[in-house]
């Protein structure tokens, strides 16, 4: 066997892209990532891919200069493309695309540049590690996400960028949140409130996190305000140019999280608002079917029709999130939740149900909600 720190150095050159796995080492990728090969290692996605930053580095050299106006408003505009292409992209595929233009970042950082150029390096390589964080979060690799936004949240400090700050600091609630931290995520959230800006997104989606974890503690009025403001914020605002974009607030996305928090207080209005909520992710409009975010609208009405005691439509609901093949490993303790309450009702499809979630989540990964 090769040495650790030789099989280290080879993991890194994998995940780098700087080297292709062997075969062998190839098919274990797959397996972690539950990708195909041709996705993660030479097929059309990541042809794509390097056919992208390859056009990048050649417009690059074309300006002869290391940096560059044009090469960076085009690495701008990657940046946005991935934070755009989140809520239908696979957390694995995704992370995979944000590594290599993160070494590219890298690689531009050690060249020359005026200072103008090196922070708008920084904002591009702050955005794309909270995005890498975000997916990490998704896959529930916890500690690589931690380290993600630790990095995220340097390189907004020495850009002086409180967005991606304030971001930072909502998506480590969002990650205490999933864990079962209900009093830690409401720290955060309004810790992420007090340095974002407040005509920024991160201020609103601080503030709809707060909501939802003030809901998990049982704190109605608490939940109620902070559904309250956000609310206030929204209304007036039109509909972003990308509003699939994970980072530029849809005022859409708010009521799919009032739906969210409404079924975790409790409150009976969370079947109408979840039911409408869940429509529009799958309609054509305002940027087209965003089938990650419908999958996880399911879950929202599964609950809300357990709290209704409609129990057979909240079984039925709560299947068909689990069929479509699009949850992701942080989704897995919110199927829990409604595959144990469906269970202790007594519902004919419980059986069904546990099965189901068996299959989609391995053992290790479960987390067991008592009802």
């Amino acid at each position: 066997m090769p040495e650790p720190e030789s099989i280290m150095r080879r993991i890194r050159d994998h995940e780098s892209g700087k080297r292709r796995p062997d075969d062998e080492y190839a098919e274990l990728y797959c397996r972690v990532y539950g990708l195909s090969e041709q996705v993660l290692f030479g097929g059309d996605d990541t042809d794509e891919l390097g056919d992208e930053i390859d056009a990048i580095e050649l417009a690059r050299r074309a300006a002869a200069s290391d940096v560059g106006g044009e090469t960076l408003e085009r690495l701008e505009m990657a940046v946005d493309d991935l934070a755009a292409a989140y809520p239908n992209t696979r957390p694995a595929e995704l992370l995979y695309r944000v590594k290599r233009h993160l070494t590219y970042v890298a690689r531009l950082l050690d060249g020359r540049k005026t200072l103008a150029e090196h922070r708008r390096l920084l904002v591009a390589g702050g955005w794309l590690s909270l995005l890498g964080a975000t997916c990490h979060i998704d896959l529930r690799q916890y500690p690589a996400a931690t380290a993600r936004l630790r990095t995220a949240a340097q390189l907004a400090h020495h850009a002086e960028h409180p967005e991606i700050a304030a971001w930072c600091v909502e998506t480590e609630a969002w990650k205490v949140l999933t864990d079962g931290d209900y009093q830690t995520a409401v720290t955060l959230s309004q810790g992420a409130q007090a340095i974002a800006p407040r005509t920024g997104s991160a201020y609103i989606q601080a503030t709809a996190q707060e909501g939802r974890a003030w809901a998990r503690l049982g704190a109605s009025a608490e939940t109620r305000d902070a559904l309250a403001r956000v609310h206030k914020m929204v209304s007036p605002m039109p509909v972003p140019d990308r509003p699939e974009h994970h980072y530029r607030y849809d005022p859409a996305k708010s009521d799919a999280y009032t739906a969210t928090t409404l079924a975790w207080v409790g409150d009976p209005a969370a079947v109408d608002c979840a039911r409408q909520v869940l429509e529009r992710l799958e309609s054509s409009d305002d940027g087209g079917p965003r089938p990650r975010r419908a999958a996880s609208a399911r879950l929202d009405l599964a609950l809300a029709l357990l709290v209704a005691e409609e129990l057979e439509e909240a079984g039925h609901i709560a299947m068909e999130a689990m069929a479509n093949g699009l949850l992701v490993p942080s989704n897995y303790w919110r199927v829990a939740e409604v595959v144990t309450q469906v269970e202790a009702r007594g519902v004919s499809a419980g059986r069904d149900l546990r099965e189901a979630y068996q299959e989609l989540c391995p053992a290790p990964a479960r987390r067991e909600i008592s009802g």
